[in-house]
């Protein structure tokens, strides 16, 4: 049953006759991905899951399944996918996600009118054996251009667009998405986090693989800039920041705040307020682009931590979806399983009018004719 107010539906009636012209029709699928979720804010957030539908605590790659459905009854309405180690050929990704299922199941989330947004950890070029977290080397100086290593990052750089040329759905049409590179910069842990760059290096390493994606390479997609919460301030949470014209998605990552014996809710609140004030003057969308609370240790935690942290908020309530990290295993989860003691608290959660899962999102599409081409 949708939640969208007939009020709402009637207010937007004049988006929804202006998204019919056949200027619309010839905008590319990423603007019109733009679109969509540009109009949520305020009226919604979607909520997100990381590789929801290829795995879950204690399964895996069987048909049909999702942590959050057997949990809350439906689907999330995003879904997050992971490419480290496309970038070296492999078949499989870091987390062991053969690309030829997650290409399928990106397909199959983009028709049930789910949204799509990748992370990228991609192994050193300047020492493929070197992961994401192997901070003991420069790397970002070497492979922006003029680097040593820069024809090495831009063959990583191919791959990464090939894949993506490969999401097409069944009629041929590319599935649009969101990428997120370069994410957490601000912290240490990974090579092109802050101690192991400048951020002038850091903002040409970001806007270069925008432009040759885009550009060179010639894929569609919404790019999200997502820091981790190391800042307090406007300016601090600019200090990566490439600029307005590679970027559409405002993030943050943020799990620190929300840490069992320093946790600190209001801090949270006021870093997504932050992100969503800068959306504003920008017309950019604001997201909570990654969180969650390993293990899940407190049984409130959903409604009492991570709800409070924007729906208590006029402003932080703008954001457009809020993404929780994977289920693995019952040693490392994200979201709840019906098993588990939090299982009851992420229902109220999922439950709230305003965290929508799939079928809140597609009935919202429709109730404003923002349906997708498939």
């Amino acid at each position: 049953m949708t939640r969208i107010t007939l009020l709402f539906a009637l207010g937007l009636v004049l988006f929804s006759c202006k998204n019919n012209t056949k200027d619309n029709e010839s905008r590319s699928p990423s603007s019109k991905l733009f679109e969509q979720l540009k109009v949520v804010e305020g009226n919604g957030v979607l909520f997100g899951h990381q590789d929801d539908l290829a795995y879950g605590v204690n399964w895996a790659y069987q048909e049909d399944r999702s942590d959050v459905k057997e949990t809350a009854g439906d689907y999330p309405a995003l879904f997050g996918w992971e490419l480290g180690g496309i970038e070296l050929g492999r078949q499989v990704n870091l987390d062991s996600v053969p690309f030829d299922k997650m290409r399928e199941y990106v397909i199959k989330g983009y028709e049930m009118g789910a949204v799509i947004t990748f992370s990228w950890h991609p192994f050193s070029a300047l020492d493929n054996t070197r992961s994401s977290w192997d901070t003991d080397q420069q790397v970002v100086k070497h492979i922006i251009p003029g680097g040593s290593h820069h024809d090495i990052f831009k063959q990583h750089l191919d791959k990464v667009a090939a894949f993506f040329h490969s999401l097409k759905t069944k009629n041929g049409n590319p599935v649009p998405f969101i990428f997120r590179p370069w994410h957490e910069m601000d912290g240490d842990w990974f090579w092109w986090g802050n101690s192991h760059c400048t951020s002038d290096e850091f903002k040409t390493l970001f806007r270069f693989t925008v432009e040759y994606l885009k550009t060179e390479k010639g894929v569609d997609f919404l790019t999200a800039y997502s820091p981790d919460n190391r800042f307090s301030s406007e300016e601090e949470y600019l200090t990566w920041y490439p600029g307005d014209d590679v970027v559409e998605i405002i993030g943050v990552d943020n799990y620190g705040d929300f840490r069992v014996g320093s946790e600190n809710v209001e801090a949270a609140q006021k870093k997504l307020e932050i992100v969503v004030e800068y959306a504003r003057k920008t017309n950019k969308i604001a997201a909570f682009t990654e969180t969650g609370l390993n293990m899940v240790t407190d049984d409130q935690w959903f409604t009492q931590k991570l709800a409070k942290s924007f729906l208590e908020s006029e402003v932080a309530s703008e954001i457009a979806y809020v993404m929780l990290w994977r289920n693995d295993d019952t040693t490392h989860f994200f979201s709840a399983y019906p098993e588990h003691s939090s299982a009851p608290d992420f229902r109220k959660f999922t439950d709230h009018e305003k965290i929508w899962l799939l079928d809140d999102w597609n009935s919202f599409k429709d109730s404003l004719n923002l349906k997708s081409e498939k």
